[in-house]
């Protein structure tokens, strides 16, 4: 099984931790009903083999620390990985979305220092959803500058009915933040960040269809007056990648949007995700009914026109 040249925009890292930060990863894993003998460890050279057997050109890495230090040092290892491999990996930097300020200075940074390829959030980080207002500043530098933000659910918060959060709340945190970011109006105030939502948009595919036929109801609270064809037209614009989702999750996405709004993702680097699980997931979208092989390679090849950059890495092999 191989591709040709696909782009995966969903690709995790962690950076060298020391044994003692590992055991204490170990154990907050378990209380969040993680069945898990060792905390994850990420090393470049697995992912390289992995591209390397199945054709992948390039991962767009994200990792996302709940504190602030050690978001800042993830976001300086992975500009590092993608100056030893420019042409293997890219950057999608941290933002610390609970700190509208701290925010602002890492997009700064990410911009001037760390040659980063786009950026990546979490849906819900240290309790404040990506739709929260207080984060307007932030979604209008990004507007500005037209970036790509990755969001990406919390796959480590407290387990649920004894199974962890990444089997199944990761969809419904996403339906949630991205259902509240259309009625708050976030995505008619800032049009131009394009964003990629994880896992083919979580729950929110299967629930657009409730959400356009009830959704403007009376009862229903609509202060910035969102209009059925408004949120239509948010839903169709939002970028789904594909990891760990195929093919069930591919009808409600096509159903919400076009194939042209999907991209490749694997999940590749978490203890959630195993080669078999990326194989599968491959073998799934080439095989699904819905869509011709043209359109699948298209997927696979979708990322290279938002992060042009990384594109041209691929092409020259080198720095840009």
């Amino acid at each position: 099984m191989r591709v040709d040249g696909w782009v995966d925009v969903h690709a995790h890292f962690f950076p060298p931790e020391s044994e003692e930060v590992r055991a204490q990863r170990l154990e907050a894993m378990k209380q969040a009903c993680w069945n898990i003998d060792a905390p994850p460890r990420w090393e470049a050279e697995n992912s390289l083999a992995y591209m390397d057997r199945t054709g992948i050109a390039m991962q767009m890495l994200s990792n996302i620390p709940k504190k602030l230090e050690a978001l800042r040092a993830s976001n300086e290892f992975g500009a590092c990985m993608v100056k030893k491999h420019p042409s293997r990996f890219g950057l999608l930097a941290a933002l610390p979305t609970d700190n509208a300020d701290a925010a602002l200075a890492e997009i700064a940074r990410a911009y001037g220092d760390l040659h980063a390829d786009g950026f990546a959030a979490t849906c819900c980080y240290n309790g404040v959803y990506l739709s929260d207002d207080k984060l307007d500043p932030v979604w209008a530098e990004l507007d500005r500058r037209r970036a790509v933000v990755f969001a990406h659910p919390d796959a480590y918060a407290p387990g649920v009915m004894g199974r962890p959060s990444a089997l199944q709340e990761v969809a419904f945190e996403t339906a949630r933040t991205f259902t509240d970011m259309l009625y708050r109006g976030t995505f008619r105030k800032f049009p131009n960040v394009k964003f990629v939502v994880a896992h083919c948009g979580g729950a929110l595919p299967a629930l657009s269809g409730r959400l356009l036929i009830l959704g403007h109801e009376r009862w229903v609270p609509n202060p910035e007056r969102v209009t059925p064809v408004e949120m239509r037209q948010h839903l169709r614009r939002l970028h789904l990648d594909t990891a760990a989702t195929c093919p069930t999750a591919l009808g409600a996405a096509l159903a919400m949007t076009t194939h042209e709004q999907l991209v490749y993702g694997s999940d590749c680097g978490v203890p959630c995700t195993t080669d078999a699980t990326m194989d599968a997931n491959i073998e799934a979208l080439r095989g699904y009914a819905g869509l011709t092989r043209e359109q699948v390679d298209e997927i696979g090849r979708a990322a290279l026109r938002l992060f042009p950059a990384a594109a041209e890495r691929i092409r020259t092999g080198g720095l840009v």
